[in-house]
């Protein structure tokens, strides 16, 4: 058996189908069915039970995953130790990170630690803060939105404030009624906004909400002039000359997404983890 056998183990297990697999991992789905048949003959026993929908742990198949589990992160930990060891820094730098983050500042920022430090395999994972927050132990360093995480060590990278744009002017002392265009985001995101607006019904009153799912398309629906969008100063800061727009305040305070950098107690011992989070708390970005 081979590391990368145990690790198609897991990932069948965490995603649940072969197609879907065999798409995670970039071969074919024939390949994904021949390895899991050699690895199932090898052990002399059936893995997972193929249903209509997903797949399905057998009583051995549990016992298998749960070694696959242990070789994964003894292999991890030898090759962490080996790095530690060296004096050149490399090894695996494995980041999630919210999906804004890493579209608007992340590429610069890997680009001059890349450079630096090129034997430096990255691993990234990008997606909306909640979803990153449910797996972080399975990341070195999360760069997450909203609330910091619970049993980390977190640090504040900036305030990013939230504005609202439309193509159609704000008029004061009047309502402006119009659609919304909300983006996939989390929770809390949301909530920032619902909150604003009932401190506000006075002022504006949404029509009907438009929700698309990544937030490049709700600017562009809003650029459209098919409603109104709230969208964070990161993301916005051409637009503040091109398109009406008020910020988004409560008593006098700006309404702020908080930017994260979290991490396990420990793992800046790791150098190219101790690495990239100096060069991510270093940068400017607002």
């Amino acid at each position: 058996m081979k590391i990368d056998d145990y690790a198609l183990l897991l990932k069948l297990n965490e995603i649940g189908t072969i197609r879907g697999t065999a798409k995670a991992i970039l071969i074919s789905q024939p390949a994904v069915t021949q390895r899991l048949k050699y690895i199932e003959e090898y052990f002399g026993q059936s893995i997972f039970i193929r249903t209509s929908k997903s797949l399905m742990l057998t009583p051995a198949g549990e016992l298998i995953l749960e070694h696959a589990n242990k070789v994964i992160t003894e292999e991890q930990a030898i090759k962490n130790t080996i790095v530690r060891s060296g004096e050149e820094v490399q090894g695996t730098l494995s980041i999630a990170c919210s999906t804004i983050i890493s579209q608007r500042f992340l590429p610069a920022i890997l680009a001059e630690y890349t450079r630096k430090f090129p034997k430096v395999a990255i691993d990234l994972v990008t997606g909306i803060s909640e979803d990153i927050k449910r797996d972080h132990k399975n990341y070195h360093v999360c760069i997450i939105r909203g609330e910091k995480l619970k049993e980390s060590t977190c640090e504040r990278l900036f305030d990013d404030p939230l504005y609202i744009f439309d193509t159609e002017p704000f008029p004061k002392n009047k309502l402006k009624e119009r659609p919304l265009i909300s983006f996939k985001s989390d929770d809390s995101m949301h909530e920032l906004v619902d909150n604003w607006l009932y401190h506000h019904q006075d002022q504006i009153k949404p029509q009907k909400a438009i929700r698309v799912d990544q937030i490049e398309t709700c600017k562009q629906f809003m650029k459209q002039g098919l409603g109104m969008a709230v969208l964070p100063e990161s993301v916005s800061d051409f637009m503040m000359d091109e398109y009406p727009n008020i910020p988004l305040k409560l008593n006098g305070k700006a309404v702020t997404r908080d930017t994260w950098v979290c991490y396990q107690e420990g793992i800046r011992k790791l150098p190219q983890v101790d690495h990239f989070i100096n060069a991510i708390i270093d940068k400017t970005f607002l």
